[in-house]
């Protein structure tokens, strides 16, 4: 679909689906003062019989027979200077949906207009962009009965002409943080007999093709076996799929700037190993390798923004099953840090990979680490699927990521990692037991990686609770976050550098 964003003339959009805010208590933004004009009256008629209140997500649309204007879509927006960040969002997710069941071909949104409290017109634009992206979003690659999308133009009126130059790099950066979406909830979506560790590796290369400050190297079990990445390759090993360890450097800056690294869980399926998950509980187990769809789709909208930034993105790709070759409970591994690991539970297996992955992203030299990964159920358990989970052994980091999650409205909540948390992941026989039990689950699996994470600065971010919808079994749905969060994290530290 063709995204633009213009000053328009109301009276000159006949053709399109004119997508007008009302508030509550009668009150008209701009664009509805003009319309309701035009229309004699007809939209404080409606209101005033109550046919529409100006609700939030209310939606009701007009298609006047004497007016040069075919459909006007008419969206609640509650109180004036009411909305929320996340109010608007799901305002123009709802609009969207609504769009799309009117089948209209072209669109121009008037919701820049929209009072949001402290929220200027270029995060709009970004929010309004993204915000449609995913209303449109399908996933049918598998369905007889495709449903046809025939929304094929949206327009995002500015009211200042003025601001243009702004307008359009906003928009710019709305449409490659929803194209970073789009691939990271494609890739998530797919089966895990399709998605396996070497269709990752792929669609890197892929990645890597399309933009020619992206390289790629992959490697294979062998060479991981070089690397004594025994962690990795214990997890691995009940698997007739070979392991990857995937990583993409994106070189946007001069080459002796330190990069950001970004390192994605890409568990393609966890069925718990011999810790065996309950059947039910292995619905939605392809969703484990989020974090490493999110390391793509970030690194496809910085090369598509093409940020003067280097970044690597390093994603260990494994199966987890269970069997006669599969690793036990109370085995030992060794991780390329030379430190010894009891496996207590085979279903903690995300942070075994992502040890090694920390270890291996030291010859990087890199200014600050970020771990993405849907590591554990406690973490919905205390947050919810609203917030991700946010640990980190850095202030400064922590609070840049926190930042960006607001900035983004893809937000995260920063638990603590103190060092008494430490002692529940002690191990009589090893350097350390790879769980510690279920209090503070979260907590503790952030205290294990940041045992591998002592050489630079580091944070994690456990998305199990947002990186996909789980509303049983026929609601099921990848979200693509938290690549809106990393994206303008990136975006901060560019302009952090432009100004220093």
């Amino acid at each position: 679909m063709k995204f633009s964003v213009k000053t328009t003339d109301l009276n000159k959009q006949g053709k399109t689906c004119l997508m007008i805010g009302i508030y509550e208590n009668k009150e008209l933004t701009p664009s509805a003062k003009l319309i309701d004009k035009t229309l004699q009256g007809h939209i404080q008629q409606l209101l005033k019989r109550g046919t529409f209140s100006g609700k939030k997500n209310q939606i009701l649309s007009l298609y006047p027979a004497n007016a040069a204007m075919e459909h006007i879509m008419l969206i609640g927006c509650g109180k004036e200077g009411s909305l929320t960040p996340t109010g608007f969002r799901k305002l123009i997710i709802a609009a969207g949906k609504s769009l799309i069941a009117t089948k209209a071909s072209a669109a121009t949104c008037y919701l820049t207009e929209v009072d949001i409290p402290n929220q200027d017109l270029a995060w709009k634009i970004k929010q309004i962009t993204e915000a449609i992206s995913d209303a449109l979003y399908q996933f049918d690659l598998f369905k007889s009965d495709k449903e046809p999308v025939f929304l094929k133009e949206f327009t995002i009126d500015t009211p200042d002409s003025k601001q243009q130059k702004m307008a359009n790099l906003a928009l710019k950066q709305g449409e490659a943080i929803a194209n970073g979406v789009f691939l990271t909830k494609n890739l998530a979506n797919l089966p895990s007999n399709i998605c396996t560790p070497t269709f990752l590796a792929e669609q890197a290369k892929e990645l890597a093709k399309q933009y020619k400050k992206l390289s790629l190297t992959i490697l294979e079990e062998k060479d991981m076996q070089k690397l004594k990445m025994g962690a990795l390759l214990g997890v691995s090993q009940g698997s007739a799929e070979d392991a990857k360890l995937i990583c993409l450097e994106y070189k946007g800056a001069d080459k002796k700037k330190a990069p950001v690294a970004l390192i994605g869980k890409g568990v393609t399926f966890d069925t718990g190993g011999n810790s065996l998950k309950p059947a039910d509980a292995m619905v939605g187990m392809k969703y484990d390798m989020c974090g490493a769809a999110s390391v793509l789709g970030t690194l496809k909208a910085a090369a598509e923004l093409d940020l003067p930034i280097n970044i690597v993105g390093i994603i260990p790709a494994v199966e987890n099953m269970p069997g006669g070759t599969g690793y036990k409970p109370e085995d030992i591994l060794t991780s390329m840090s030379g430190q010894t690991i009891e496996v207590i539970s085979t279903d903690a297996e995300g942070r075994l990979i992502l040890g090694d992955a920390l270890t291996y992203c030291e010859r990087y030299k890199p200014d600050v680490v970020i771990d993405i990964a849907t590591l554990t159920g406690a973490v919905v358990i205390a947050l919810g699927f609203h917030a991700s989970g946010l640990i980190a052994n850095d202030e400064a980091l922590a609070q840049d990521l926190l930042k960006a999650g607001i900035e983004s409205n893809d937000r995260a909540w920063q638990l603590p990692l103190w060092d008494e948390y430490q002692e529940q992941i002690k191990s009589p026989f090893a350097d350390m037991a790879n769980t510690g039990g279920r209090s503070a689950g979260t907590i503790t699996a952030a205290c294990f990686l940041s045992r591998f994470a002592k050489k630079f600065r580091w944070a994690h971010l456990d998305v199990a609770g947002t990186a996909a919808m789980m509303m049983g079994t026929s609601e099921r749905m990848a979200t693509g976050r938290p690549v809106p969060l990393l994206v303008q994290y990136l975006l901060d530290k560019v302009n952090q550098h432009a100004k220093s």
